[in-house]
């Protein structure tokens, strides 16, 4: 998933140490796949959301896999099916359902998307009662028309149309979802957001591998990379005293997966190498 979220130098938590950063890791960054089904996920990312939301920031960035095994959603594997039917369909009362041949099923990504949008629009929210509209705007190829839930969302349409921007409303903050290349985020910004508000913070950023070491994650819950590896232990990889950028913390992973499993080898025993 990425969102770009509009309205509503980086506080970076203080340096930790391993074993500090080791007893909340779990709680910042989710474990693989388990996260995508019991609200690890949605939880984490809303309380990274709302952290830069104190800090003042405008413009922010959330990206992770929308799907656990977003490698194969075009094949519609067992675990995906699972996902769309148990819980994107289900929440947001799609008519039909998740079914073989329909929108939802043919474009998990783009209904997950809303999914997650739905899911995180209470932290931009702000006040659970009352507090500011938020709506959510795609590019994707979602029918707004098949949805009957969307929770918090007050309103939905497509990215950097005229009628998008015609029902924009004052204070009201905006879920982009895959808003494109960072070079139309400007553009994005003045038609839909607030302007003078230059730069996006990047408040939560999850990859996902199931096959080896499955989490690198940047959060503003955690000053440090993890890792999970295939046996569901949660391990802090680095810690750091400034915001790592998100490529440094993949390299490390990635790393760390290549040593220990190797880049061919997605069969995991306990104790080898």
């Amino acid at each position: 998933m990425k969102l770009a979220l509009l309205p509503p130098p980086w506080p970076w938590p203080a340096a930790s140490t391993p074993s500090s950063l080791s007893s909340t890791a779990e709680r910042a960054c989710p474990k693989c796949t388990e996260g995508y089904f019991d609200e690890q996920i949605a939880k984490q990312a809303s309380t990274a959301i709302s952290k830069a939301i104190s800090a003042g920031k405008k413009n922010i960035e959330v990206q992770f896999p929308p799907v656990p095994n977003v490698e194969e959603a075009k094949f519609g594997t067992p675990l995906n099916q699972r996902f769309g039917k148990a819980l994107v369909a289900k929440d947001l009362k799609i008519k039909g359902g998740y079914q073989p041949g329909s929108n939802a099923s043919r474009n998990l990504i783009a209904y997950s998307n809303i999914y997650w949008a739905k899911r995180l629009a209470g932290a931009l929210k702000g006040s659970p009662v009352g507090g500011r509209p938020v709506g959510v705007l795609s590019a994707e190829q979602v029918n707004f028309d098949e949805i009957g839930s969307l929770g918090d969302l007050s309103r939905s349409g497509k990215l950097n149309t005229d009628k998008a921007r015609k029902e924009g409303r004052g204070n009201e903050a905006i879920i982009a979802v895959n808003p494109g290349g960072e070079e139309t985020w400007d553009r994005l910004v003045s038609a839909h957001g607030q302007p003078n508000s230059p730069g996006f913070e990047e408040a939560y950023y999850l990859k996902t591998d199931i096959a080896r070491l499955c989490v690198s994650c940047v959060s503003r819950a955690l000053a440090g990379a993890v890792g999970e590896s295939p046996d569901g232990n949660v391990e802090v990889l680095a810690s750091y005293k400034t915001k790592p950028s998100l490529r440094e913390v993949s390299e490390i992973v990635r790393e760390e997966s290549f040593k220990r499993y190797a880049i061919n080898n997605d069969r995991w025993m306990s104790g080898r190498m």
